[in-house]
């Protein structure tokens, strides 16, 4: 299943039940695990740990080092999970030891045609990043989150589990959980509902966010009052407690609507 025409190094670790296309590098310090199928003309660069499942199209390079001018060739990773797919053309870049010296990327994940993913990134589970899309270095997403096409996210931010990003966009705030941003710069539009609704979230559920929604919006509350008062509500499903968990990490404050009478839910 290994093509002849691969080049694989040495000190590679390929698993079993893997296909390797013709064209395609597998580096020095690549742990490969089974069941990943590389198409051709695939670059797999290491220090990287990959999971059993992944599947990578054809001019993905994946592993290669940033170009980041702070990183001077310092030993770093990348880390994979399993069932991911990477498309044509998706780079994905190692760490750098002025942060976690690791980018994570978690399993089942969709990055479509020329995703970027940069350094010290870390990618959660089951989110989709549709093509383009680009994550600067140090940006953190959450489980179940999407990036629509083209959307762009500088360093530092963070994008909540299970939070929307409309394609073109971009990103300048963090995006607090379970909230759909859009525009240039990206302000919240309202709850990302297709997305719980396609999660099969319960109607108290979606309720429970559309209150939460409604008071860090529309109350006219400072943030630690609005969190104050979502902490106090009922969770027994614990999605609010999502929520104020990625208010609580927010670094660079979070997107608010543009105008007072675009809060909708």
């Amino acid at each position: 299943m290994i093509d002849p025409r691969a080049i694989i190094h040495p000190t590679a670790k390929i698993g079993t039940g893997v296909s390797v296309g013709p064209w395609s590098i597998i580096d020095a310090d690549v742990e490969l695990g089974d069941h990943c199928s590389v198409a051709s003309h695939v670059i797999l660069k290491g220090p990287s740990v990959i999971g059993a499942g992944n599947h990578f199209y054809s001019f993905a390079s994946v592993g290669e080092a940033t170009p980041a001018r702070a990183y001077r060739g310092e030993p770093t990773r990348l880390v994979i999970g399993s069932h991911n797919v990477f498309r044509e053309g998706v780079t994905v870049h190692r760490g750098t030891v002025q942060d976690r010296g690791e980018t994570t990327i978690g399993s089942h994940n969709l990055l479509m045609a020329y995703v970027h993913v940069a350094h010290d990134c870390v990618v959660g589970d089951h989110c989709v990043f549709a093509n383009n899309a680009s994550l600067s270095g140090h940006v953190h997403v959450g489980d179940w989150a999407n990036l629509g096409g083209y959307a762009g996210i500088p360093q530092y931010r963070s994008i909540g589990a299970h939070a929307m990003v409309a394609g073109m966009s971009l990103v300048l705030k963090d995006v607090p959980a379970f909230v759909s941003v859009a525009g240039h710069p990206a302000a919240a539009v309202g709850l990302n509902l297709e997305g719980l609704r396609r999660r099969g979230f319960s109607e108290s559920a979606v309720a429970a966010l559309r209150e939460a929604y409604r008071i860090l919006y529309r109350a006219r509350l400072r943030l630690d009052e609005a969190m104050d008062r979502i902490a106090a509500m009922d969770d027994p499903e614990g999605h609010l407690e999502v929520l104020l968990t990625s208010l609580r990490a927010s670094r660079q404050g979070i997107c608010r609507p543009r105008h007072s009478r675009e809060a909708g839910d």
